[in-house]
């Protein structure tokens, strides 16, 4: 799995225990009442503090990701100091790997099926002649 699709799975699980806990994710034992998405931001951000020689980046991402739970740029700093462990260590990247779900196999039904591998927000419509129409 390449780097930034590893990414893509890691940094939302990540932001969601954060988004939970805060700072204190950095020190909090996996609890009873966190969904399985918290809990494996956890487990993911444990696995890269504990193989990253200096924690102080991802630590202050995180920080800046708990304080300003809304705000773009914070997670993409934290998806940065994440890909820069990730780049210097490609053993942690396979590690991580390992434990994200696998993704469904997602297969059409036959011609002009649609094949949908994660969420739809929009209209999906197959067939001759097929017409849409959406209010906004």
């Amino acid at each position: 799995m390449d780097i930034n699709s590893l990414l893509g799975q890691v940094v939302p699980a990540v932001g969601a225990a954060v988004g939970a806990y805060g700072v204190a994710v950095l020190n909090r034992a996996e609890g009873q009442a966190a969904d399985a998405t918290v809990q494996l931001g956890q487990r993911l951000l444990d696995r890269i503090l504990h193989r990253t020689p200096d924690r102080t980046p991802i630590e202050a991402a995180v920080t800046d990701l708990a304080e300003a739970a809304d705000d773009p740029d914070a997670l993409a700093a934290l998806r940065f100091q994440i890909k820069r462990v990730l780049a210097a260590d490609p053993s942690l990247a396979t590690e991580l790997a390992k434990l994200l779900p696998e993704e469904p196999t997602v297969r059409g039904g036959g011609p002009r099926s649609v094949e949908v591998g994660g969420d739809v927000s929009g209209i999906v419509s197959t067939g001759d002649g097929a017409w849409n129409v959406q209010g906004r």
